[in-house]
């Protein structure tokens, strides 16, 4: 019996080779090939089943007479998700929603269809039809409990999701997940590369020509990638991500493609008991909710995207107990902490290397804006010194090595957002170019340095 035939493909890009390799040629990531079968190919695909379909073949368009008019959207029933997609889900396109087990993309998945009211095939590989009816019954607390709308299918067999996709013609469809359904014309388990592949271009084909768009629900690794070939995210038209502790309350989902709008946006989620509660305005949220007087917190005024956001920066300053200080940050990156406390010691003579320093962004976030540096030094002073900084201050500065503090992109708009929030002074750099006339009840006060920053806040201490 002859040996089926196998191909090397890289989990990374995609790209295929005969024998296997180290490295990808392609992408240049190490061990990534994995092995697996031939794809079969399919009836008529030949050269005359081509030649067959070549009278019905597109025609070349001229650049002028292509209309530029907008693309139509439906809205799915939830502000925050439309404002992110640019507006509402455009027919005809493959959207892809990637996150950690648990973090809630089959919940979010399901409220859509109840909300928006969108006659939807929604169609699950990883639950039975009983566990999909008791989740949309909780769902459907502060909602229609009698919907009619929503069409559970229960099948991982991605010929026969088509095949009932096109007799029923919904306005969604629904795909929980891409790495649980498989096709015949593969010769692999399902999850595999070629599955995957194979199964988003037969997803695409079917959107692209239905004019039905189809929500895909996709895995990710333990590296926080998308799980399966880096083809899938090409081949989709949008890509969102869940982020977020499983164990917080909140979720941000974050735009890393879109070809139908901007990717600069976020939408914040709330976890509660009867499933995702949208957070139109999150920096309220995420401000201080303690009483006022305490040391160690500091507002950063940071910015996701476009989206300006206030948050609390927690840090906490004692003396080592153990010969080696610890040093611990979350939500933010411990190696960007050890080097603004190495230029608090070298350029501001504060001596913390004795010292334990813990930081904390509250809320769950993780925060990657440098404009975050400035408040993290605030707040780790604050701590030390155990002077409490006002309440109606808050920092936007990134600070360098030798310990000037740098503008950061679209101040004016951290500003606005301040002052919305009421808050009276916000610190930033002393290069900072302000346009236009600043929003009132606020004011500016710029720091050149490090020493100029602790001399402002803490001169009575």
């Amino acid at each position: 019996m002859a040996t089926a035939k196998t191909l090397w493909y890289c989990t990374n890009c995609g790209n295929e080779s005969p024998k296997w390799m180290g490295r990808c040629p392609a992408c240049g990531e190490w061990n990534t090939m994995v092995e697996a079968p031939v794809e079969k190919k399919s009836a008529g695909s030949g050269s005359k089943g081509l030649s067959a379909k070549s009278s019905d073949a597109r025609k070349p368009v001229r650049l002028k007479e292509i209309d530029r008019s907008k693309e139509p959207r439906m809205s799915l029933g939830l502000p925050e998700v439309d404002r992110l997609l640019g507006g509402g889900i455009v027919p005809g396109s493959l959207v892809l929603v990637g996150g950690e087990p648990g973090i809630g993309k089959s919940t979010l998945s399901l409220q859509i269809p109840l909300a928006s009211g969108l006659r939807t095939l929604y169609v699950t590989g990883e639950e039975s039809e009983r566990q999909v009816k008791m989740r949309a019954d909780r769902l459907s607390s502060d909602r229609n409990p009698d919907n009619e709308q929503t069409l559970i299918f229960t099948e991982t067999r991605i010929e026969s999701v088509i095949e009932q996709a096109e007799a029923i013609r919904p306005e969604l469809m629904i795909v929980d997940s891409v790495q649980t359904m498989f096709t015949d014309t593969v010769e692999s388990t399902p999850g595999s590369v070629s599955q995957i592949k194979e199964v988003a271009a037969m997803l695409l084909r079917f959107a692209k020509t239905s004019g039905v768009p189809v929500l895909l629900i996709g895995h990710i690794t333990k590296d926080g990638y998308i799980a399966g070939p880096k083809i899938l995210e090409h081949i989709v038209d949008v890509v969102l991500q869940f982020e977020g502790e499983n164990r917080g309350a909140y979720r941000i989902l974050r735009s890393i493609k879109n070809r139908f709008g901007s990717t600069s946006e976020i939408a914040v989620f709330e976890m509660t008991g009867n499933g995702l509660r949208e957070v139109a305005n999150p920096s309220e949220m995420l401000i201080p909710m303690h009483e006022a007087g305490l040391s160690g917190a500091a507002i950063c005024a940071t910015l996701d995207g476009t989206r300006p956001l206030l948050f609390e920066v927690q840090a906490l300053v004692s003396s080592a107990v153990y010969g080696t200080a610890q040093r611990s940050a979350t939500g933010f990156d411990t190696r960007r902490l050890n080097m603004l406390l190495a230029v608090l010691e070298k350029r501001a003579g504060f001596h913390l290397s004795a010292k334990d320093v813990f930081l904390n962004m509250a809320g769950g976030l993780k925060v990657s804006d440098p404009a975050a540096d400035l408040a993290v030094i605030a707040a780790v002073l604050s701590s030390n010194f155990d002077y409490s900084l006002p309440g109606d201050s808050c920092f936007a500065g990134e600070v360098g090595l030798s310990g000037e503090i740098r503008p950061v992109a679209q101040t004016d708009r951290r500003i606005a957002e301040a002052a919305r929030l009421g808050f009276k002074r916000i610190y930033v750099s002393s290069f900072t170019p302000l346009t236009g006339e600043l929003p009132k009840g606020i004011k500016t006060v710029k720091v050149a340095d490090v020493p100029a920053l602790v001399k402002s806040l803490f001169s009575n201490a």
